[in-house]
């Protein structure tokens, strides 16, 4: 399982390309590529800095760089980049030094995890790839001044020709010895106008003013002329009325989703290929009438039967969410709320292209023979539709994918002396093992995969025992768009990605039918 998850960088130095910064945070809760994980301390193994490649928005074959070092300090790990000397390079160099791509995401390997209430508590992971992003998950990051200049990164990759006096200072957190400045908050891709300077601007301010007590003393200090107080307050009046300013709001941080927290259960069950990269329709050919061998007497005429091929059709569908989002929240909300919108954005995409799937799995899959919707009924089912599905396509079932009813079904399965048959902790002649903390399991020898999107009771199409190669997933990779429209300062933001679905051998998915 590989996840992807952002922090701030610290700097950006277009004159020495070189970009530094905070990219991991242990024992704090991130917003990933499978929803929140929590990374223990030291759990990340590092390679060779010189074999971790700095991507671009985690494309594989977009590198703009290369790690120099990494460095642990605390709960925090740090990493240094040298930038490409390509125009690329040069371009998110810029990008990054004028706080417009301003997200460091690393890319790991999970190696070892556990599921806990509400988040997946990794154990063990291997870093592989870091990529420049735009909007950063983590927000406690804070910006050093690195400075490391061409001939000093080119001198630290051959220490040979150093002595020890001349030996470079690493440009990592804990060699810095500039002044450390705070981090500016990262927003995402703001719009900018030109508007004078005003030095009560509130609509521009950020203010920490979280109580009474630090109300009335920026108000002593913006009378007694503090300028940065009389900024503070009058933020604080913005957001002041009906004496918010007293007693003011608190919001917390993390955003409740039902959406969806474990991915496509039902994309796993099939075979996924990548989408071609041009054309709207896809053709694979199948035969319909194959050659034959026979056995012959000495002598005898040689069969001849000719084989006959046809094409499977599938058309390509696109898939796509947008958010709006005003002028006004794009300038005054807190980075995290841009995380949450793109989270959830992915979270409907997911839900909407498994359901797709299933509807795919339905109207193209065989009906199997009337059962119970019993533990009798189940095995009844798996013990006709295996043997079935291997007949038809040469291939072996390997999948069962079931709704959250036949799921409670196999959880209180009982066997004659009342033993559960799928979760029992030490079983005797076990049907397979199914439990209620995870989505994943097996029965009968099949794979179990329990998806909220297949219908919610034990019907008609509750399950389906799935020979993988028997159909087929075209899918393209997920892509951002924004645009901004001038006449109301509003920017939509939307995700969108390219989807065909081919049944190859309908008769590899077997579908439940209750008696």
């Amino acid at each position: 399982m590989k996840l992807t998850f952002s922090t701030s960088i610290q700097a950006a130095d277009s004159e020495r390309r070189i970009i530094a910064g905070k990219i991991m945070e242990y024992g704090a809760t991130g917003q990933t590529s499978v929803g929140p994980v929590i990374f223990e301390r030291g759990s990340i193994s590092i390679p060779s800095a010189a074999k971790v490649k700095l991507l671009a928005q985690h494309e594989p074959n977009n590198p703009i760089g290369r790690a120099q070092s990494f460095t642990s300090e605390g709960d925090f790990l740090y990493g240094t980049f040298k930038i490409s000397n390509s125009s690329k390079g040069t371009d998110y160099l810029t990008l990054a030094a004028e706080d417009l791509i301003s997200g460091l995401s690393v890319g790991v390997e999970v190696e070892a995890s556990l599921p806990k209430d509400g988040y997946l508590l990794v154990t063990a992971a291997k870093l592989v790839e870091v990529s420049l992003v735009e909007s950063p998950a983590f927000e406690n990051a804070i910006v050093t001044k690195v400075a490391a200049s061409e001939s000093e990164t080119e001198n630290a990759e051959n220490p040979s020709t150093e002595t020890e006096s001349e030996a470079p200072v690493e440009t990592t957190p804990e060699a810095v010895t500039p002044e450390v400045v705070p981090a500016p908050v990262v927003e995402a891709a703001r719009l900018t106008t030109a508007v004078p300077y005003n030095a009560l601007d509130s609509q521009r301010v950020r203010h920490g003013i979280t109580s009474s007590g630090s109300l009335l003393r920026h108000k002593i200090l913006a009378a007694q002329g503090n300028e940065e107080s009389k900024l503070w307050i009058t933020a604080a009046d913005d957001f002041s009325s009906a004496g918010l300013g007293f007693t003011p709001t608190q919001y917390l941080r993390d955003i409740v989703s039902t959406q969806g927290n474990f991915g496509r259960p039902a994309m796993e069950c099939v075979n996924k290929q990548t989408l071609p990269a041009s054309g709207m329709t896809i053709n694979r050919p199948k035969f319909t009438t194959y050659p034959t061998v026979t056995v012959e007497a000495e002598g005898g005429a040689v069969s001849n039967t000719d084989a006959v091929s046809e094409y499977l059709t599938s058309t390509v569908s696109k898939y796509s969410g947008m958010q709006t989002i005003s002028i006004e929240l794009l300038e005054r909300s807190d980075p995290g709320f841009f995380d949450a919108v793109t989270t959830e954005l992915q979270n409907n995409y997911n839900k909407v292209t498994e359901t797709a799937l299933i509807a795919f799995l339905t109207a193209q899959g065989t009906q199997a023979s009337a059962q119970a919707a019993t533990s009798n009924g189940i095995v009844a089912f798996i013990k006709e539709s295996a043997p079935a599905a291997y007949l038809a396509t040469s291939y072996f079932a390997k999948n069962y994918l079931a709704g959250s009813s036949q799921w409670g079904l196999l959880l209180g399965a009982l066997d004659t002396t009342d033993r559960p048959i799928y979760s029992a902790s030490n079983p005797m002649n076990s049907g397979g093992n199914v439990a209620p903390t995870s989505v994943r399991g097996n029965v009968l020898g099949l794979d179990l995969y329990v998806s909220r999107n297949v219908v919610s009771t034990t019907i008609d199409e509750s399950a389906f025992v799935i020979v993988p190669e028997a159909i087929s997933v075209f899918e393209s990779p997920t892509a951002y768009m924004s645009v901004n429209v001038v006449a109301n300062l509003q920017v939509q933001v939307a995700l969108y990605g390219y989807m065909a679905f081919m049944a190859n051998v309908g008769a590899g998915v077997r579908r439940f039918n209750l008696t």
